[in-house]
């Protein structure tokens, strides 16, 4: 068993136990001795310090706490700090043998490592117990299984990664279809410099990792989702001449861009859309809070669609939890999950966070418009991986991308396509 902060609290407490019964003279020989897998708390670990995902987890342990009020919630996660900082610490406790008892993971590939060095457990028997296999669709099953069929986390919800937000009253001021919707990369180019023209900055962008989100929808459009799907699983060669042709629309669509990206988050990206400075916006589904906040209404005043040339696919990231390995009381563990997958903890999760369900079997009248068009897509539309958030590649190739996509459009950027295009296929391995 590894050591832990907690286990370290139990067997001083079952030391002292010991010794105030036979002081007292109350222990026998023939009673029990005190069992460190007395505790009833589970750990749980997340990045969730503030806003809509700190409500959203508050209103999930309102619920766990109701469906085992014997078990006591403990928010054993960090306090400031995004999802990076958050990992290199929960690292740091991985590796002192000092684990909480689940953590908050993108599920898919940046499990990998986690798998690798042991430090979670195969889920997949929960999955039997509760159901799940019939409520998740099969294509997200399928994404959550490594290829032995293992599965080693539990999605409190599902992300879609290829939205485009867009600003109705810009586009149709400038002479362009207010709808957004784009068949293709080319025909949302042409758009990019009528409005380029115009004086009005095309398309807003963040610092790095946003631009590798935009790096991923822009393979996605232009690939299509099996060739796509083809660069996670070796089938799609990343220096064939398809991804040559990707990664130039990339380069170009960055040209439209704003230039002060290094100096924006995704939240400022998105308030260029929301405040008119921008035509567009190419962001997960996380970006509707802010939309939600500036009073704005889907289909008047802002438009969430398919990114160019990604109808009928789904870029999906889940928000879940493991089970981790060694830890003092699997039990407690079990039921969080039992939590996070149930119809309850699914509703009053997302409606708070603005993501969907990953169950296909909940009632649907109390979400919003943009979650009730979503809920459809996954439920109808090819399920691919995304690349910027941890399903698709393991967390090394995915800072490799980064550091190549800063390199290739950032301030100091060498802009060289064919460069790009080699470091990232030295990212694949």
């Amino acid at each position: 068993m590894r050591v832990t902060r907690r286990t370290t609290a139990a067997v001083a407490t079952a030391t002292a136990l010991v010794m105030t019964l036979a002081a007292c003279g109350g222990a026998s020989s023939g009673e029990a001795e005190p069992s460190l897998r007395t505790h009833t708390d589970v750990g749980v670990y997340t990045w969730w310090a503030a806003g809509v995902e700190k409500t959203g987890l508050d209103a999930l342990a309102d619920v766990f706490e109701k469906q085992h009020p014997d078990i006591r919630f403990v928010n054993d996660g960090v306090t400031g700090g995004g999802g990076s900082a958050a990992k290199d610490h929960l690292q740091s406790r991985l590796e002192n043998q000092d684990p909480p008892d689940t953590f908050l993971v993108h599920a898919g590939a940046e499990l990998d490592d986690y798998i690798a060095d042991g430090y979670v457990v195969d889920v997949s028997d929960l999955y039997k117990k509760y159901g799940l296999t019939d409520v998740f669709p099969k294509d997200l099953i399928d994404q959550l299984s490594t290829e032995d069929g293992k599965i080693y986390s539990v999605p409190s919800n599902i992300h879609r990664a290829n939205v485009m937000w867009a600003n109705p009253s810009v586009l149709e001021a400038n002479g362009i279809d207010p709808s957004a919707r784009y068949e293709s990369i080319d025909a949302f180019i042409a758009d990019l410099e009528k409005l380029d023209q115009a004086g009005i900055t095309p398309l807003s962008v963040g610092t790095t990792w946003t631009q590798v989100h935009l790096l991923e929808t822009v393979l996605l459009g232009t690939l299509g989702p099996d060739a796509y799907n083809g660069l996670w699983d070796g089938s799609t060669s990343w220096t064939s001449p398809e991804v040559t042709a990707a990664l130039e629309n990339f380069k170009t669509v960055m040209s439209f861009t704003n230039e002060d990206r290094e100096e924006r988050d995704w939240p400022e990206a998105t308030k260029m859309v929301i405040g008119g400075e921008a035509a567009f916006n190419i962001m997960g589904d996380w970006a509707v809070s802010a939309f939600d906040e500036a009073d704005m209404t889907l289909g008047e005043g802002y438009v969430a669609v398919a990114a160019p040339g990604t109808a009928g696919t789904f870029d999906f990231l889940a928000d879940s939890f493991t089970m981790t390995a060694d830890i003092l009381s699997p039990e407690s563990t079990e039921a969080w999950l039992e939590t996070v997958s149930s119809k309850e903890g699914q509703v009053a999760f997302n409606k708070i966070k603005g993501s969907i369900p990953a169950r296909t079997d909940v009632d649907r009248s109390g979400f919003t418009d943009y979650q009730r068009m979503a809920l459809k897509s996954f439920e109808e539309d090819a399920i691919v991986s995304s690349l910027a958030h941890g399903a698709a590649v393991p967390v090394a190739q995915l800072n490799a991308v980064s550091d190549a996509t800063l390199k290739f459009v950032g301030a100091n950027g060498h802009g060289d396509v064919s460069a790009f295009q080699s470091a990232l296929a030295a990212s694949a391995g």
